[in-house]
This record gives C-alpha cells, structure tokens and sequence, in this order.
C-alpha cells in the first residue's frame, strides 16, 4: 500500500512529528505542552481499514493482524466497542511497561479489568487522564480508581478534559489510540484509529505529562 502525503501548500510534510502553535511551526522536542496549548503532529503512515459491530469481531477481525511500525488502523465500529476494546488489541500483541488513558468517563467494571491487568503485570503502570466532572458525577468511579492507579506508581489527572486517548510501550512496539468512544460500552456509533508509531506515543505523553489537575 503507498503512503500517504500530507500537503500543506506546495510543500510535502517531513516524516517527523511537528508542532502548531499558531504563528509557525516548532519541533516537537522544543515544545512544553500544557494543558491549554493545542498542539498537533503531523506523519506519513500506511493505513489499513476494518469495520466491527461488537467487540467480539473486532478481536476476531485483528486476531491474525500483526501491528507493524509505521502502521494505522482505522476502525468504525457499533454496538458494545469501547475505547478499552483498543487497548485489549494492543495487549494481544505484547504486554506494557506504561501506558496513558484519557477519558470523560468510565464504568466500574472497566476499572476493575485495569486493575486485574496492573495485578497480573500486563501493564506495569498506567496514568489516567480524566474530566472535571468525574470525581463529582462518577465518585464511585473516582474513589475505585484512584487508589488503583496510585498503588502501582500512576497518577491520576482532573481537569477540562473530552479527549478519548491511549498512548503507550512495550517491548515490540508504541502506540496511539484515538477514538471518539469513552471507556464505557454504549450502543452508537464510534470510530477509531490505532498508530504504531514512537513519535505518535511521544507526542501524547510529553503533553499529558504537563497536564496540572485540578485535585490537589
């Protein structure tokens, strides 16, 4: 499959990550992310593209699909397929030394599977990343969450917040997942994107890393 170009004008993207900030463009390495810059990274990739309509065949759709570097997979999805449905493709592949989780809001059950994942060492560390409302509108989610996260060196992050994001690594490879589904099984229509990339996975970490919550 060729790749795909970028154009902005005339010129032809590099293959690197860069960085927006409305006056330029600045590399990446030179960029402090905070949590009220909008940032953006542009890439080459190789796309492959899947439909599911359960979680189930989506596992089944990618069961025999090695992730390659350089790679994205798009997804569209309806019925029961959540962000978390993403991060289980990824964890058939290889464990994970850390990975980052942004979202509006979660179920109990989706933390205690985050949970049996820290416990049984398939991730080592997981950072959350969650919206203001959720201590308030989600405080059983919050109370369970918290202590989980921060047992096994997390942190867990308040604040404005609507991205749905993982980001991560493990001894074959880092990721992004950027989907518009939350960490909860709902019925509608969602879609979603899984890149194998360094850089992709830089990018999210080096801005969330900057993020200050709102909970002290």
């Amino acid at each position: 499959m060729a790749k795909l170009d970028f154009n902005l004008g005339q010129d032809t993207m590099p293959d690197k990550a860069i960085i927006g900030n409305g006056s330029g463009v600045i590399e990446t390495e030179a960029v402090k992310p905070s949590s009220r810059r909008s940032t953006m990274i542009a890439r080459k990739a190789l796309h492959l593209y899947r439909r599911a309509y359960s979680e189930t065949q989506l596992l089944d759709l990618m069961q025999d699909v090695p992730f390659q570097d350089g790679y994205s997979y798009h997804f569209i999805t309806a019925g029961d397929v959540d962000s978390l449905s993403y991060l289980k493709l990824i964890l058939r592949q290889q464990d994970l030394d850390y990975c980052l989780f942004s979202t509006w809001c979660m179920a109990q059950e989706d933390i205690f599977q985050m949970r049996d994942w820290l416990q049984a060492g398939r991730i080592k560390r997981i950072d959350a990343y969650v919206g203001e409302i959720f201590p308030g509108s989600y405080r059983q989610e919050y109370k369970l969450l918290k202590p989980i996260i921060e047992a096994y060196g997390g942190r867990i992050a308040v604040f404005r917040n609507h991205a749905k994001i993982f980001a991560g690594y493990g001894s074959q490879f880092a990721f992004g997942i950027e989907t518009s589904a939350n960490i909860n099984t709902n019925p509608r229509t969602e879609n979603g994107c899984i890149t194998i990339d360094r850089e992709l996975y830089e990018f999210y970490r080096k801005y969330f890393d900057g993020i200050k919550s709102f909970e002290k």
